[in-house]
């Protein structure tokens, strides 16, 4: 490998970096470095990748690989061993200087680290793992750190990435036992699962030990996530879906993210020659929401799609859903449950919760519902109101075409 200078490593490895999606910030302890505590950094305020947190605030992260070499060949990853790619390596020292020179300037609020296998997995490991202990116990590094651990290293090494790092990620990669057999021979879902399964055990562990002494150390309290790479495979969204939700059940995780497949140069010849829509990517994301926000079961989502398991790229997952079940319909805005409110299309969770607030005092009709959506139109054929019933509308037989956004063609240089 040739020798190069910093600023070369970091356009090499940044760059490598942009494929990996779960890189978000939110969920982790308050830590800060002013008044009286001793240290540097912070994982609060206003801050190069930007993740957003629950509240809306742009966090700035130092996102790189301390390497794009790499003993694996899995077919999808731009990185593997047969890849004729410009290959770079930071020392563990040389990404902790980095990271302090950018936090300095203002640059960053904190590092998510990820790597290709270089020797072995634990020689691996142990360089990431080395990264966060300098920057926490050298140079008293309060900002937010998220390490992407590999699966195959030893478990020690592992749950001590989770006591230096606010989150961890180990990617499942693919969403089936067969597309990972087929793309990633090397990879062995056992082996992820069972390292998520540590993880989280050892998270809910130390929450315990936290409730009990006030001297036990934290562990990843942004909690664990993962990746899954949408369409270099024959996974349908269904089976993503319930993938992703057999995850979040047994592994606690915090995301689940989804990368849609990019072609890569020199590709393999089983990979697909075009990449996936980005809106399938989308549309995952929603029926994601679904689930975790709107009280949606995965064999809902589910059912949502047609009848070769993909779900429509044209209309959102829930308003899918809602023309497939029309029998649910219409729902009382002054008198159904949150529940119910939560299933209707165009009604997010904070359209939901001042709904139940205001009708407390007083009817809703349909021009105060409007005044909480972009659109009423999407609503109408689905609610009644003190003004408002839909009578035969919800039974249309072109509501779809009625109600689904118009696609517009928008112009280059339009004022």
């Amino acid at each position: 490998m040739a020798q190069l200078d910093t600023r070369e490593k970091l356009a090499i490895l940044a760059d490598a970096a942009k494929y990996d999606a779960s890189c978000a910030s939110s969920g982790t302890a308050k830590r800060s470095s002013e008044g009286k505590a001793k240290g540097i950094g912070s994982t609060e305020g206003m801050g190069i990748c930007h993740a957003y947190a629950p509240d809306g605030r742009c966090i700035s992260l130092l996102k790189i690989l301390l390497t794009n070499s790499c003993i694996f060949d899995c077919h999808y990853c731009i990185n593997r061993k047969s890849s004729n790619v410009r290959r770079a390596r930071f020392t563990a020292q040389e990404v902790v200087q980095l990271t302090l020179a950018f936090y300095r300037r203002n640059y960053i609020e904190g590092l998510f680290l990820s790597s290709g296998i270089i020797r072995s997995s634990n020689y691996t490991m142990e360089q990431i793992v080395e990264v966060a202990r300098s920057l926490r116990e050298d140079h008293q590094f309060r900002g937010y750190i998220h390490l992407k651990t590999i699966p195959d290293a030893d478990p020690e090494l592992i749950a001590q990435a989770g006591l230096h790092a606010d989150r961890v990620s180990i990617n499942v990669e693919l969403p089936t036992t067969r597309g990972l057999a087929r793309l990633a021979p090397e990879k062995s879902a056992p082996r992820i699962e069972g390292a998520m399964r540590d993880m989280k055990t050892k998270i809910e562990d130390t929450a315990d030990a936290r409730k009990r002494y006030r001297s036990a150390p934290r562990f990843a309290p942004a909690g664990q996530s993962t990746q899954m790479i949408v369409g270099a495979d024959s996974a349908s969204d269904g089976e993503i879906v319930t993938t992703a939700s057999r995850l979040y059940d047994r592994f606690g995780l915090r995301r689940v993210y989804y990368s849609a497949f990019s072609p890569i140069p020199d590709a393999s010849a089983v990979l697909p020659l075009q990449r996936p829509p980005l809106m399938r990517e989308h549309r995952l994301y929603q029926s994601d929401w679904l689930m975790r926000f709107y009280g949606f079961q995965p064999r809902e989502v589910v059912a949502a799609a047609g009848d070769d398991g993909m779900l429509p790229l044209d209309i959102d997952p829930k308003l899918a859903w809602a023309l497939k079940f029309r029998e649910h319909f219409p729902v009382d805005i002054n008198r159904a449950p949150r529940e119910m409110l939560l299933r209707v299309p165009g009604l997010g969770t904070k359209a939901v919760g001042s709904i139940l607030a205001a009708r407390r005092w007083r009817t809703l009709r349909l021009d105060d519902v409007a005044r909480l959506t972009v659109s009423v139109t999407k609503l109408r054929p689905f609610i009644v109101t003190a003004d408002w019933r839909p009578t035969l509308l919800t039974d249309k037989v072109d509501l779809k075409a009625r109600i689904a956004p118009k696609r517009e063609q928008m112009e280059l240089f339009a004022a």
